[in-house]
């Protein structure tokens, strides 16, 4: 059966919309690609390149969403691009191809979004998963000093109840703090533990977002990413990293205010990611993979 379009954008509409989504997107990566031309790093605004592995050219990237069509297109990027038709002159995201290469992933990624969405956030981590990625290690996972010391990083966890959920964080875990968590996630088990409350899953809005390719458009990506970024930035504030150097104030999760001021933080971002998370979902659940 043919892909549906819902709508067809008059050109006027979709290269205003593309260009648009260029210029945010540049205004966006400009740190990243300026520090990369120089060969330097930066340990918060980097993360979301390096452990994502998405480039600025994947923002950039402008689709217009599943089952919306480009009118008098046939000279566009995407009618060169995999997963879309071209139809006469109109060109739209090939959303059955994409949707049966991809069923495995699509099944994947909506049993996460569709258990987190419904799930009540949990909000007594306090970002310890930072913590334990150094608990009684010789080494830092960014050439940053510590807040506290090795010690007074080691006292920290150690005076706390480890509450990860999230795999992708419980797996950089020490071989010592491992055992002190009070959940074992695994990528078998993700979408029965991801709950809206963990920063980590609202970062990961945005890697699904990317995953989802033509279906999800630009101006979507684009929130998801800056969401994700404001997140790292409280990763790493409420870490046991000294960032002062780098003009980030601590959030001292070692003491109640601290807590009290992650914890509010935290609930924001959960209000800010559900609508995120039901506008994939949405992009996914009218259509059958199996």
């Amino acid at each position: 059966m043919p892909t549906q379009t819902s709508a067809v954008l008059a050109r006027s509409e979709w290269t205003e919309r593309m260009q648009a989504h260029a210029e945010r997107a540049e205004a966006l990566t400009a740190g990243r690609r300026h520090r990369a031309a120089r060969g330097e790093t930066h340990p918060v605004d980097d993360f979301l390149y390096t452990y994502y592995s998405y480039k600025p050219a994947v923002l950039r990237r402008w689709h217009p969403g599943r089952d919306v069509g480009l009118a008098d297109a046939a000279d566009s990027p995407h009618a060169a691009w995999r997963w879309y038709r071209v139809v006469g002159d109109d060109v739209t995201a090939d959303t059955e191809a994409f949707l049966t290469e991809k069923a495995p992933l699509v099944r994947a990624i909506r049993g996460i979004l569709s258990s987190t969405l419904g799930r009540t956030g949990s909000y007594g981590c306090f970002g310890l998963h930072e913590w334990a990625m150094v608990y009684r290690d010789g080494e830092t996972r960014h050439p940053v000093p510590l807040r506290l010391g090795a010690d007074g990083t080691d006292a920290v966890v150690e005076a706390h109840d480890l509450r990860c959920t999230h795999i992708d964080a419980f797996r950089f875990f020490t071989p010592e703090a491992t055992p002190l968590n009070r959940f074992a996630p695994t990528r078998e088990t993700q979408a029965l533990t991801e709950q809206p409350g963990c920063l980590h899953a609202g970062m990961d809005l945005y890697k699904w977002a990317v995953k989802l390719g033509p279906l999800v458009p630009g101006e979507l990506l684009l929130d998801a990413f800056v969401l994700a970024r404001d997140i790292r930035e409280l990763d790493m504030r409420a870490s046991p990293y000294d960032l002062s150097d780098w003009g980030y104030s601590a959030v001292p999760i070692e003491t109640p205010t601290g807590k009290a001021q992650y914890v509010a933080a935290q609930r924001a971002f959960t209000e800010r990611a559900q609508p995120i998370r039901v506008r994939l979902l949405h992009l996914l659940e009218p259509a059958e993979t199996s």
